[in-house]
């Protein structure tokens, strides 16, 4: 059987840091929610078979979402944690083999440009592990003591800020998110709970506009981000 490809968005979050009435996958940029923005990106993908929204329990505005974006997609319920959350929407792939591909996106990225998706999976469905990605990192990093303070700098020649989307095969992130949280591992992304497994994914440099919107200034930075992408199209 020919591996496919198959999505899951991350929008289960509880956004603690970014306040407001309006939960934050459906607070809109151009127009379109965070959600649809990321919805679109992943649909659009030629080959796509399908994916998967997780959403807070009780969530009932992925129902008014354009039809067509919610075609071929299904919902699971999120979970107190992102690694569970994700694991929730890998088992509502039911149709998916272990072999399969999935791309892990975060709802809160609107800002996806096509051409890193087509990057992503250039140099990752040959891959033996997977990969995710990512930048590099330009800023000099500080580490800070208890009175937040900084006690050194660290070196930032090998440090990279991960992204979504992460890809991997079906079953062997299953196997990782499972074992991550049986062991009471926190891990914060999919690549963290395949290191686990002690596999070392690809990092795919992504763009800089692939922002992660978590407090209620980066709407202004995804917004230029947006019409800067759309300028480059």
């Amino acid at each position: 059987m020919a591996e496919r490809f198959w999505f899951v968005i991350a929008a289960a979050g509880a956004s603690t840091r970014f306040g407001g009435t309006i939960p934050k996958p459906y607070l809109k940029i151009a127009g379109k929610s965070l959600l649809e923005h990321s919805l679109r990106a992943l649909s659009d993908i030629p080959g796509m078979a399908g994916g998967v929204v997780v959403l807070t329990p009780g969530d009932r505005r992925f129902q008014r979402l354009p039809q067509t974006l919610r075609r071929r997609v299904v919902t699971a319920a999120g979970g107190p944690t992102r690694a569970m959350s994700v694991l929730n929407g890998l088992n509502a792939l039911i149709t998916a083999s272990e072999y399969d591909w999935v791309l892990i996106h975060d709802a809160a990225r609107p800002c996806l440009p096509r051409k890193d998706i087509d990057a992503l999976l250039a140099e990752c469905r040959r891959d033996p592990v997977g990969g995710l990605l990512a930048v590099p990192i330009a800023d000099t990093v500080k580490q800070a003591d208890d009175e937040g303070r900084s006690a050194r700098s660290l070196p930032r020649e090998r440090l990279w800020r991960a992204q979504t989307p992460q890809m991997f095969r079906h079953g062997r992130l299953v196997r990782a998110l499972s074992q991550a949280l049986d062991e009471g591992f926190d891990a914060t992304d999919e690549a963290a709970a395949i290191e686990g497994l002690g596999l070392r994914p690809r990092l795919v440099e992504g763009s800089p506009f692939n922002i992660k919107l978590t407090r209620p200034t980066d709407l202004v930075l995804a917004q230029a981000a947006m019409r800067a992408i759309r300028r480059r199209k």
